[in-house]
């Protein structure tokens, strides 16, 4: 029962953070985008990307290492890998309810944003206005995502790994070990047979009478 039990969660931990990998991929592709439109637009200019584009790499690049992280730490239910999972995550989180904060609590949130020349950020600002309410179920269901992601991982960490595969393989040959332990017939290293004992010892007394005469 454990073992069912270990590998549903196992499954559902992979199909969760599948979920924050495929994020992780579109905003690596909008990221990509935005850079080859930016470049056609600027043509051989030396201006440097605006920081949005490169704000949104890294999240997807981040995105998809704690995916891969994760898949890893599902797969061997390890106690390590699934605390670097979780902290990984957590930091993620926190670092989105502050964002998330700064702009609803504060309303000169811009300012504290670096200046883009571009205009991609307000056109990025004017679709999720335009689209509030999908962007907010998106957003919402990414923030759930991670959140069901941690608690999967505290559980498969309390469950701690299926060690009963490697019993089952020691298992299987235990009866073998036994066998050949059992079947197995120890030699002494030399044989003594006693009547060589008697003649070598009749012989040193003949000597010895010799010497004595």
């Amino acid at each position: 029962m454990g073992r069912i039990i270990r590998s549903c969660l196992q499954s559902l931990l992979k199909l969760v953070n599948l979920g924050i990998g495929m994020v992780g991929i579109a905003m690596i592709l909008y990221s990509s985008w935005m850079l080859r439109v930016w470049q056609k637009n600027i043509g051989d200019s030396d201006f440097q990307p605006p920081w949005f584009i490169y704000t949104f790499l890294g999240l997807g690049i981040t995105l998809c290492v704690i995916t891969c992280s994760g898949h890893i730490a599902a797969d061997t239910a390890n106690g390590h890998c699934l605390s670097c999972y979780m902290t990984f995550v957590f930091l993620l989180v926190l670092l989105e309810a502050a964002v998330t904060a700064d702009v609803f609590l504060n309303n000169n949130w811009e300012e504290d944003f670096p200046e883009d020349r571009t205009g991609r950020f307000d056109e990025f600002k004017d679709f999720i206005n335009s689209n509030f309410k999908i962007c907010k179920w998106i957003a919402s269901s990414i923030v759930a995502a991670q959140a069901l992601s941690i608690f999967l991982a505290m559980i498969l960490r309390a469950l701690g790994p299926d060690r009963g595969s490697y019993y089952d393989s020691d298992d299987d040959y235990t009866p073998a070990r036994v066998s050949l332990l059992r079947n197995q017939i120890t030699h002494p290293p030399y044989v003594a047979y006693p009547h060589y004992a008697l003649q070598n010892n009749a012989w040193n007394a003949s000597a010895s009478e010799k010497i004595n005469s």
